[in-house]
């Protein structure tokens, strides 16, 4: 890595991506050098960045199913071959849904979908309560050894992360028993769904999406390439945490009302970018 020059990070953006350029800003705060690649560059280019993030919106209007016609583009091939180099690659809400129809995740057998991020089927007490879009505040509960990804090195395993999600088609599932028992076995369950105190409990208002075992993000077995459904760029500032919110987050956000120096004071998805420079940095 250049001792003079940060490294570089491609924001892949598709036609209907809605999110690119505060994940380009999230990117730079935290130091690295960042930039929306659009999909009609030469896919190649791709090669000379350090790290890559495809974010959240509707890449092309999400016809068929989300992420499908966007995962067959030709910057996704190339995009494979650089995370089988052992690049990071994350995908945000959209981007994740465009990672699993590529078969780079879950990767038990790289180039396979294996599992699908399905319609949500929002329940409470077991009762479904309706279906389609959702969005709103939900918490993470880290799952990890911080040095397991590239994405968590500033996060504690156990630690809670408010967060935002907005999604139609979130929800972690399989049809195949040994790839979800893998999920564990594996350690590749990131983040899960969790209440304030860190509990996992099914349905609304924990689980926003009817995921399986409350998963909200996962990442391959070598650890570098991740899928995040809920939108870290959208909770970066602490600004952004409503001044309702539970917890420790919560009551930082209710001291700072009124500072406008606080303005940019960082928020809990702060850390997922962080950990991303703190990552590419050490190298």
């Amino acid at each position: 890595m250049s001792s003079t020059q940060p490294p570089k990070v491609a924001v892949l953006q598709f036609p209907g991506s809605n999110c690119e350029s505060e994940t380009v800003q999230a990117l730079t705060i935290v130091g690295l050098q960042a930039e929306i690649f659009r999909w009609n560059r030469p896919a190649l280019l791709l090669e000379s960045y350090d790290a890559y993030i495809v974010p959240g919106g509707f890449a092309y209007e999400d016809r068929v199913r989300a992420g499908v016609i966007a995962a067959k583009e030709p910057l996704l091939d190339v995009l494979s071959q650089e995370a089988e180099k052992g690049k990071p690659v994350l995908g945000i809400c959209n981007g994740a849904q465009i990672l699993l129809e590529t078969g780079l995740l879950p990767g038990l057998k790289p180039g396979n979908i294996e599992m699908a991020l399905a319609h949500n089927y929002i329940t409470f007490r077991k009762h479904v309560v309706r279906r389609g879009h959702h969005c709103g505040w939900v918490n993470l509960r880290s799952e990890v050894h911080e040095n397991r990804t590239p994405f968590t090195r500033t996060l504690r395993k156990g630690d809670i992360v408010p967060i935002t999600v907005s999604h139609g088609e979130g929800r972690f599932t399989s049809n195949d028993e040994d790839v979800l028992h893998s999920l564990e076995e594996q350690q590749l369950i990131l983040w899960r769904y969790c209440n304030d105190e860190g509990e996992i409990e099914e349905g609304l208002p924990t689980n926003p999406n009817g995921s399986f075992s409350n998963i909200a993000g996962i990442c391959n077995p070598k650890g570098n390439v991740a899928a995040l459904m809920p939108h870290p760029e959208r909770a970066f500032f602490l600004r952004q945490v409503p001044t309702t919110w539970y917890g420790p987050w919560g009551e930082r956000r209710r001291k700072e009302i009124g500072n406008s120096d606080a303005w940019s004071v960082p928020g809990p998805g702060y850390a997922i970018f962080e950990s991303l420079a703190n990552y590419l940095t050490s190298e």
